[in-house]
């Protein structure tokens, strides 16, 4: 698009949408800690989750009602992931992926909606979660395990002649991991918000035209829009999952690194 702003000043720059904005400067010994749009939306995402979770559970009727009946599905459905890949050690952390599942499901459904931010579309928001499930398993393996933590990188089987080389693979795997499951993250989101983006500047570019031709163009993008859309929330809660099945199999391997 050869410009950024459409007729009537609506902004149809994909990248606009991501612009951090400071609310409220703040500054600690020359560390620039302002509130942003995304601080906010992340305060938001949490006053969301845990307003959704008490007040659909504050009944807590024999027979739930549909809040009750969503927040017992989610819960079941992340006690099931932490289950069947963390085992049963892994059930002592499910406050902790619950909480994880829930605020990042949360953040991408809220950034589907107009004027929300996305707050899962900035790599240092990914990374900070990723460095988090890193750090918290690597400790979690270290004090379950002792040194024995360290068998995570001989994998049973491997040749003598080639056992430096696989250690050294699995150890640059293991530290990658936060890397990769950051990105993951990140660029789904980012790239599915600027299609979207781009889609409706053709709509705007087609029917600022004026002419027929041009409103009968933008059909076409509309469609795709509406189509992008729903695939975008499926994807919301796509990558929420990865996310929280991917932390639960490194949880796996602190727990049991000799499997």
């Amino acid at each position: 698009m050869a410009a950024d702003q459409a007729q009537g000043g609506f902004p149809v720059d994909p990248i606009h949408q991501f612009q951090i904005q400071t609310l409220i400067p703040l500054d600690f010994g020359g560390i620039d800690a302002s509130f942003t749009n995304s601080s906010l939306w992340m305060v938001i995402t949490m006053f969301a989750v845990t307003a959704f979770t008490i007040f659909a559970m504050r009944g807590r009727a024999m027979v739930p009602g549909r809040m009750q009946s969503i927040v017992e599905m989610s819960y079941e459905f992340v006690a099931n992931m932490v289950r069947e890949n963390a085992g049963s050690d892994g059930q002592k952390f499910f406050p902790f992926i619950f909480t994880l599942f829930m605020f990042v499901l949360f953040a991408n459904l809220f950034g589907m909606f107009p004027y929300a931010f996305t707050v899962m579309s900035h790599i240092i928001v990914t990374f900070a979660l990723a460095m988090t499930v890193f750090i918290g398993v690597t400790l979690v393996g270290f004090a379950k395990n002792g040194l024995g933590f360290l068998k995570l990188f001989v994998p049973d089987g491997a040749p003598g002649a080639l056992l430096p080389l696989v250690v050294l693979i699995e150890i640059i795997s293991y530290l990658s991991r936060p890397i990769s499951l950051s990105v993951r993250l990140f660029a789904n989101l980012l790239a599915g918000h600027i299609t979207l983006k781009i889609f409706a500047g053709f709509i705007i570019t087609f029917v600022s035209t004026g002419s027929v031709l041009g409103i009968a163009g933008a059909i076409l993008p509309m469609g795709m829009i509406v189509a992008l859309t729903a695939l975008e929330f499926l994807v919301a809660f796509l990558q929420a999952y990865v996310f929280t099945v991917l932390t639960c199999m490194y949880l796996s391997d602190a727990l049991h690194p000799g499997h």
